[in-house]
């Protein structure tokens, strides 16, 4: 496993201000997860009460991305960290724009089940929802995981997981569509469930970028685009 080997420095409190950013950042993690597990108990039991506190919540998910955002601003600019110090603020910074992302994509699930609710629920999609939640639950739980204990090799095989996903997603869409063109009047409740199906699938994707802010961090490496062989052969 690899270990990440901040800077020393003499100011103790630089220290303590690093830390303090990854802290906020993975509570803001705990309750944009809480937020997805909310947001799609909501849909599956047709809770508007739950769904409601969704929407709810969500503004503080926006507070804490701001807070968190300036302080990381703030200790660039006062401490002018290098090296494997600003990697941190700069992956601590990135992190919590996808997160906040998450949480807009659990927003909009909040809002599908509402609709679903008031029309009375959608005659299928329900088990593709329940299945690519699962999948992307885990995901996102295992990548704020890897960040918290640094942990390469678990992000890397995390970030694999959205392949799956993709799939998973393209064929609950073929499906769908097919049985939308063979009963029309279902299209409007269907159509609920496959943006919610959607922003599962973005989910996933903010996940897999947060697995990708913590290989930069560890190891200095931009794997965005694919460009990985290297880096999985090295150390």
């Amino acid at each position: 496993m690899d270990k990440l080997h901040l800077d020393q420095h003499i100011s103790r409190q630089f220290n303590e201000d690093l830390e303090q950013i990854k802290t906020q950042m993975l509570e803001m993690g705990g309750l944009v997860e809480k937020q997805v597990n909310d947001a799609v108990t909501a849909i599956e039991n047709s809770d508007s009460g739950l769904a409601e506190h969704v929407l709810e919540v969500e503004v503080n998910i926006d507070e804490m991305e701001m807070e968190i955002d300036e302080a990381c601003t703030s200790l660039i600019a006062l401490r002018q960290p290098a090296a494997s110090d600003l990697r941190m603020v700069l992956a601590v910074s990135k992190t919590i724009r996808d997160l906040e992302r998450i949480g807009d994509e659990a927003q909009k699930i909040a809002k599908m089940s509402i609709s679903l609710t008031e029309s009375g629920g959608a005659p299928k999609g329900y088990v593709e929802i329940r299945h690519i939640a699962n999948g992307v639950r885990k995901m996102l739980n295992d990548a704020l995981d890897a960040f918290t204990r640094f942990d390469v090799e678990a992000a890397l095989d995390t970030r694999k997981a959205d392949k799956q996903i993709d799939l998973d997603y393209k064929s609950a869409l073929r499906e769908l569509m097919t049985y939308m063109m063979e009963d029309p009047r279902s299209i409007t409740r269907v159509m609920n469930i496959l943006w919610t199906l959607r922003s599962l699938e973005r989910v996933g994707d903010h996940a897999k970028n947060i697995c990708e802010h913590l290989v930069y961090l560890v190891r200095g490496k931009d794997i965005r685009h694919g460009h990985k062989g290297d880096l999985e052969k090295s150390d």
